[in-house]
């Protein structure tokens, strides 16, 4: 019996946004943990982007995102979530209106060596009011700050969860998946009449 006649049921389908600034590793994260091989768009880092693109602390940096990521993993028997990696450029940033229609909630990566390159995300999804969770790309020789500290660099909510992870670890990329869902199930979910 396949995944799909095990349960007797299709399963629910989720939507979840992977953004963040310009090389914190939304690309990794979707690659690291969909279950299929996710859909790229990317595009070689010329010459021509140099006035354009802030490269520091990226020298490895080849392509960039210039549509979308796309990815899927099952978590559950009964949960599907279809992920969408949002292009980090300014430049392209006016696609994310559409990249998170439908969406539940967004991961927001970020680079502690370019926090500033952080505040218009963060600020993006609070004026859209979609859940979602801050996650700390640790990179290697990257600077490591106490969650706390992170929180009140980009002045968020106490209630927004912050966690730390390596983008390219599929378990650590999971539980960021988790936390995004948990988020907003918890936000989203109408609170039953009489029970506060």
């Amino acid at each position: 019996m396949g995944y799909w006649e095990s349960s007797g049921s299709a399963p629910t389908s989720v939507k979840i946004v992977i953004a963040g600034g310009f090389g914190v590793g939304k690309t990794t994260l979707v690659g690291a943990v969909s279950d299929v091989i996710p859909l790229r768009t990317e595009a070689l880092v010329t010459s021509e982007s140099v006035d354009v693109d802030d490269m520091t602390g990226l020298p490895g940096k080849r392509t960039t995102t210039v549509a979308m990521d796309f990815g899927r993993i099952n978590v559950a028997h009964d949960l599907v979530l279809y992920l969408f990696g949002t292009p980090g450029q300014n430049r392209f940033w006016f696609m994310w209106d559409d990249l998170i229609r439908g969406a539940i909630g967004a991961v927001i990566l970020i680079d502690t060596r370019r926090l500033e390159d952080s505040f218009a995300a963060v600020d993006y999804f609070e004026a859209k009011h979609l859940p979602f969770v801050i996650a700390v790309n640790e990179f290697e020789g990257a600077p490591r700050y106490p969650l706390d500290d992170v929180r009140q660099a980009l002045a968020v909510a106490d209630d927004v969860p912050i966690i730390a992870i390596d983008a390219r670890s599929r378990e650590a990329s999971k539980q960021a998946l988790i936390a995004v869902t948990q988020h907003a199930l918890r936000i989203l979910t109408p609170v039953p009449r009489g029970a506060l």
